[in-house]
């Protein structure tokens, strides 16, 4: 596992509780509020675990500006308490923002296939 210092882990924990929120809010019809808090803390935990400078050229660069736009766009909508259309929007500028670079920023190499050996490896039936 690639180390991660504390400011890192606090960015992971708000990214966590972001998207549970957002996913909750999803469940629940679109809760404009749950929505909102999910992007707050979501954005704020990817500038905890990439830093300020690092989140603001990612995401104004020249190519990206169009997701950028519409995914900025779309938690402004969200929190003006148009759920339904802000979310759309933000899918879209999500998917724009990521479509050239799958990987996420700059965030440690896991695969699905490392995490499964390590499960495998621990033979405790507790």
């Amino acid at each position: 596992m690639v180390p991660l210092n504390d400011c890192q882990r606090i960015g992971v924990g708000l990214v966590g509780f972001g998207l549970f929120f957002v996913l909750f809010g999803m469940l629940l019809y679109f809760d404009s509020v749950l929505l909102a808090f999910g992007n707050i803390l979501f954005l704020s935990g990817l500038v905890f675990i990439i830093g300020f400078r690092r989140t603001f050229t990612f995401f104004f660069q020249r190519p990206k500006l169009k997701g950028t736009s519409f995914f900025m766009g779309g938690v402004l909508i969200v929190l003006m308490r148009w759920p339904l259309l802000g979310m759309l929007l933000e899918a879209y500028g999500f998917i724009t923002l990521f479509r050239s670079d799958p990987r996420l920023l700059a965030l440690p190499d896991l695969s699905l296939l490392q995490l499964l050996q390590k499960v495998g490896d621990s033979s405790s039936m507790v």
